[in-house]
């Protein structure tokens, strides 16, 4: 049986967006009817997640996003996704006040790590995902090791994450560069792009096979979660 999938957006919007184009895009289907039908919450009130995390703001971001997940479940969702890596790191809160399912991002991310054998994975995430260590947790769960950048080079990611990607400006190879040359010298087999803001730089720059694209993973996910293939 075919099921609804509800996004719960706008963490941030053009990661979204995105989103919405990859499970179409990824979805097996010859004509309209044949895809996923999906209800899109571009949710822009939702307050920033890592900020609360580490204690830079006290608007707590859960109670939006429950609100959105019911929200979506009135309008026919069976399920829901959020294209946000931190937002998980309040996945239990959130799955208890959803009424439907909230499929896990980072848990299916780790899982298609193991699947492609990682035994070591650098993971480029906000400030507030590393410092929640949602990443860490699910990674070793699957017997992989993680492996965090330096603090030099995560003031770099989240300079691209929030000063270009969700600010609309363009990353560059020579800007994505520094960030890459760190992270090869961390001897890991896979790179983890843990925020959909990273998966806009990935869409742009095309980063090659040895980045597991966070977004993505979701994105066949919801596919196959909704009853429908992935596109070979």
């Amino acid at each position: 049986m075919k099921k609804t999938l509800g996004i719960i957006g706008g963490v941030g919007p053009l990661a979204t967006m995105f989103l919405g184009e990859a499970i179409v895009r990824l979805t097996n289907a010859k004509n309209d009817q044949e895809h996923l039908h999906t209800i899109i919450d571009n949710d822009t009130r939702i307050p920033d997640r890592t900020a609360f995390i580490l204690g830079k703001s006290n608007q707590n971001p859960v109670p939006v996003i429950i609100e959105d997940a019911r929200k979506l479940a009135s309008y026919g969702a069976d399920l829901v996704c959020i294209p946000c890596n931190t937002a998980h790191s309040f996945y239990e809160e959130i799955q208890q006040g959803s009424p439907i399912p909230v499929i896990h991002m980072i848990r299916e991310t780790a899982k298609r790590a193991k699947s492609l054998e990682a035994k070591k994975a650098a993971i480029l995430a906000t400030d507030g995902t590393i410092y929640s260590k949602v990443y860490q947790k699910a990674l070793m769960e699957e017997g992989i090791e993680p492996v965090i950048p330096d603090e030099h080079t995560q003031k770099l990611v989240m300079s691209i994450i929030y000063d270009h990607v969700k600010s609309g400006k363009e990353v560059t190879r020579e800007k994505w560069s520094d960030i890459e040359a760190a992270v090869f010298d961390l001897d890991c087999d896979r790179i983890i792009l843990g925020c959909t803001e990273l998966s806009v730089v990935n869409k742009n720059l095309q980063l090659g096979e040895r980045y597991i694209d966070s977004l993505l993973v979701l994105a066949e996910t919801a596919i196959i979660r909704c009853g429908y293939e992935v596109k070979k």
